[in-house]
């Protein structure tokens, strides 16, 4: 492959094909691994999960897809009328859960808002905030986390975080994913439904999930396809272009976070296209005259991928035994 060869066309699909070939799959595993009637998406108004949504829809009917609608009260102000919309306009059966009282009952808001106060001691709950990292431009060291806090009046304060106060953060946020999840498989239970998760490949491979949380489901449809391919499918799906153009967020924090602040090395863009280069052998320099980094840069965010790689490989295992049993057999 040279130079000139290797740009953001590189990623692109048959998108036809690509969707026959899921919604294939779908159907055959629903059916002769999973045996179950239907399936359970829960949707964020986000392109993932709309996509999700669609493949669901098309693979057995719009009549056998549930969508869950879980936002709570950091969500994004346009997430509920986003996962309104995509639910509509695939017409799937909706239900609206506000998980607010849910996490408050488990303790998160005031588990987070402690947290957050070993760095800013003033901190309470009419506060909005988040947690970010430095990008791979901005840093040649070590990645650290900090938080970003806004007072209801006054100027955004900014503190590094020490590993016990964003271990806390992260723990006491995992419950949303986890809550979502637990609503998920109650509807998936009363329906005899199998659900649905949503990641996509550059999440899936580095391990963007909480075990348990938004990383359990029966059935991946998108954890192949580079992010940008999801882009692809949602145009070809017609996911509304409402949702298409609303930037990637985790919507997790009460003040609005791109994954690329809290997560991965570059925006999504770039980063499937370090993925796929290093996925598949490409010379660093053809890497990174395709994306106008230095080599350095480049090897960074390979540096980077393979740590992810690492730490996160526990999120894809099943529960470890410490004998086979041999009565059961897991494929």
């Amino acid at each position: 492959m040279t130079n000139t060869k290797f740009s953001v066309e590189t990623l692109k699909v048959n998108p036809e094909k690509e969707v026959d070939k899921i919604i294939g799959q779908i159907r055959r595993l629903l059916t002769t691994r999973l045996k179950r009637r239907g399936l359970v998406v829960g949707v964020s108004g986000g392109i993932d999960s709309s996509v999700s949504l669609a493949l669901a829809s098309k693979a057995i009917g719009p009549e056998k897809v549930l969508a869950l609608l879980m936002p709570e009260r950091d969500s994004a102000d346009e997430t509920l009328d986003l996962s309104t919309l995509v639910a509509d306009h695939f017409k799937v059966e909706k239900i609206h859960e506000n998980i607010s009282e849910i996490l408050k009952a488990v303790g998160f808001y005031s588990r987070y808002d402690n947290a957050v106060r070993q760095v800013i001691p003033e901190y309470n709950e009419n506060w909005k905030s988040k947690i970010i990292t430095p990008n791979i431009i901005e840093t040649k060291g070590f990645s650290l986390f900090s938080i970003v806090a806004k007072p209801p009046e006054g100027e955004i304060i900014k503190k590094r975080l020490p590993l016990k106060a964003y271990l806390e953060i992260v723990a006491a946020t995992n419950f949303k994913q986890r809550t979502r999840k637990m609503l998920e498989y109650y509807h998936a239970d009363r329906k005899n439904f199998a659900v649905i998760g949503t990641p996509n490949r550059l999440e899936y491979d580095q391990g963007f999930f909480v075990k348990l949380g938004d990383g359990a489901a029966d059935i991946k449809p998108i954890a192949h396809l580079y992010k940008t391919q999801v882009y692809e499918l949602a145009k070809y799906l017609g996911v509304p272009e409402k949702i298409r153009k609303r930037p990637p967020t985790t919507d997790t924090y009460s003040l609005p976070q791109g994954q690329d602040e809290f997560y991965f090395s570059l925006p999504y863009e770039k980063m499937d296209l370090c993925l796929y280069g290093k996925n598949n052998n490409l010379a660093i320099e053809v890497v990174a005259k395709a994306l106008d980094l230095t080599i350095e840069q480049i090897k960074r965010v390979y540096d980077d991928i393979d740590t992810k790689r690492v730490t996160t490989r526990y999120l894809h295992l099943s529960p470890l035994l410490i004998e086979d049993v041999g009565e059961i057999t897991v494929y």
